[in-house]
């Protein structure tokens, strides 16, 4: 029942949507139907009393009592209608009018009632009255004896009211049917489109579709709608990504810690099914958290089809990893630094090369980062492995892959084949996150704005009025636009952004201080040393504890 009413909840626009389609329906089929007036006459079944005593007076009331049951038959007799036909001039079979009337009795009582209908409230009075003038004749030609007086007589009443409202067809009833026909029908269409979605919505909707296990779930960030962002770890009040978002992220990074605790993984690939799932927002905003709790960490961005990492870090993606695995550079003259405390190094994908698969599956891809990672976290942003084979080739050389899904957008025929494609290689799944989960409505999940809030750093208390959240809201954005024009003006990049990447918040870059006899730039130093020119120097190896 719980699955069923989240069903209803999650597809209640169209369940109203056709509830007021049906609605309607009732309204115009009721509009198109020919008015119907139904009016009423009544007589009376009186008994002649022979000497006006109270005996013969309650005889003659039991024998009305008696007589009134047979009377009801015979108000649906030919002549009946034929002697109401002639009175009124119809032309009108005597078969149609039958249809029109109807004769009942009130319970325990002599009276005759005769309803008829028409389609004029005139012509609906006209009617029962010549039909209750009718039967009065057929009655006195019945009971009269061979005296030619009658024991019983029917007696006309008033003449009928005059209906003011049609009584056919009913508005109120057509509607109401109409919508709750339109209601089934809803009912029924979500549970059949929900029945038949293929995306998944959860976690369960994952560990059903493959065997494998959820890592993280990261909820729906604002800031993320309209493109991608870096946020800041050390400060939980920065201003930059929800509060939710980050938490989801730290436990990302606690769980990915704590998958493997006897071979703890050191090089994670980042990959989704298809382009546009996160996957290199999410690698970086988890290479940026693992940097937060003070290990080393190196980003690298092995998507050489299509880099976005250096832009996402305010630098140019022209030089990075192509050129070290072609050997016209060292991985310490294309690495940089992006943090302030010298933790978080960032390569860039470099000129895009003819052949990307055999590059990043090369021996020499595999040593380097085989080698950076005895000092080092290595986070290798690969493209989408439903796409081209670059992600699985590095997942088979690599500790573990990190498979990132989008909530209502990835099928589970995906994310089967994506799992299947890390397994043909013999890949390592360290597990499945489930990016841009709502936080409200019923498909969201565990993150929420009052999670948030119950901390103090989520949304505003309900009971803010309105008008202030609205005045502070605005004050914030337009700090928070004076910082990061400030910031931007101090730390301008070497190389704009590529063209594919647009409206990118980053982590502010920290000029490291000029070396002695070497040439400082915006974002690098470049020792005078001949090997050794990087943009932050990579912490040298040290020695592994047994």
């Amino acid at each position: 029942m719980q699955r069923v009413v989240r069903i209803l909840r999650a597809y209640w626009k169209a369940i109203v949507a056709l509830i007021a389609t049906g609605a309607l329906a009732g309204l115009g089929w009721s509009s198109l139907q020919p008015r119907v007036y139904t009016a009423d006459a009544s007589g009376y079944v009186a008994a002649v009393a022979s000497d006006g005593s109270t005996g013969a007076a309650l005889a003659g009331d039991q024998l009305a009592l008696s007589k009134v049951k047979s009377f009801i038959d015979m108000g649906y007799w030919r002549s009946v209608a034929e002697t109401a036909r002639q009175d009124l001039g119809l032309s009108d079979p005597a078969e149609s009018l039958v249809q029109r009337i109807r004769v009942s009795n009130p319970v325990d009582t002599v009276n005759v009632r005769v309803e008829a209908t028409g389609p004029t409230p005139e012509s609906a009075r006209d009617l029962a009255e010549a039909w209750i003038r009718g039967m009065t004749v057929e009655v006195d030609q019945l009971e009269t004896g061979a005296g030619g007086r009658s024991a019983v007589r029917l007696v006309a009443g008033d003449s009928a009211r005059l209906p003011t409202t049609p009584s056919s067809p009913n508005v109120r009833l057509d509607v109401t049917l109409g919508a709750l026909a339109g209601g089934v029908a809803g009912i029924i269409f979500a549970l059949v489109r929900r029945a038949f979605d293929r995306r998944v919505r959860s976690t369960h909707d994952i560990t059903d579709a493959v065997d494998a296990s959820v890592v993280g779930v990261l909820p729906v960030d604002k800031e993320l709608a309209s493109g991608r962002a870096v946020f800041s770890f050390d400060d939980i009040k920065d201003g930059r990504g929800s509060f939710a978002h980050k938490e989801a992220m730290r436990e990302l990074r606690t769980n990915l810690q704590y998958v493997d605790v006897d071979r703890p993984a050191r090089i994670v690939v980042v990959t989704s099914p298809l382009s546009g799932d996160g996957k290199s927002t999410t690698a970086a905003n988890l290479a940026v958290s693992i940097a937060a709790t003070g290990q080393s960490v190196v980003l690298i961005d092995a998507d050489l089809r299509r880099p976005v990492l250096g832009g996402m870090f305010g630098f140019s993606d022209d030089v990075g990893l192509s050129d070290v695995l072609a050997g016209r550079a060292q991985i310490e003259q294309v690495a940089r630094q992006v943090d302030q405390n010298g933790r978080l190094f960032v390569v860039a994908a470099g000129r895009t090369p003819p052949n990307p698969s055999e590059m990043v599956g090369s021996q020499r891809m595999q040593a380097l980062a085989r080698k950076l990672a005895d000092d080092m976290v290595v986070i290798v942003d690969s493209p989408p492995t439903l796409a081209v084979a670059d992600a699985a080739v590095i997942a088979s050389w690599a500790d573990g892959a990190v498979l990132v899904v989008t909530a209502g957008r990835t099928t589970d025929d995906m994310l089967t084949r994506a799992t299947e494609n890390i397994a043909k290689t013999r890949g390592h799944l360290l597990g499945v996150v489930l990016n841009r989960m709502p936080v409200r409505g019923v498909d969201s999940g565990y993150y929420g704005a009052q999670y948030g809030g119950y901390y103090g750093y989520g949304a505003e208390r309900s009971s803010t009025k309105a008008w202030w959240r609205f005045w502070r809201r605005g004050q914030t954005v337009s700090v928070a636009a004076a910082e990061d024009r400030e910031a931007g003006s101090r730390t301008q990049p070497a190389d704009p952004p590529p063209e594919n990447v647009s409206g990118l918040r980053t982590l502010a870059p920290v000029a490291t201080p000029a070396v002695p006899g070497g040439e400082v730039t915006d974002e690098i130093t470049v020792p005078a040393t001949s090997g050794e020119t990087a943009a932050g120097t990579l912490p040298r190896r040290r020695t592994r504890r047994g």
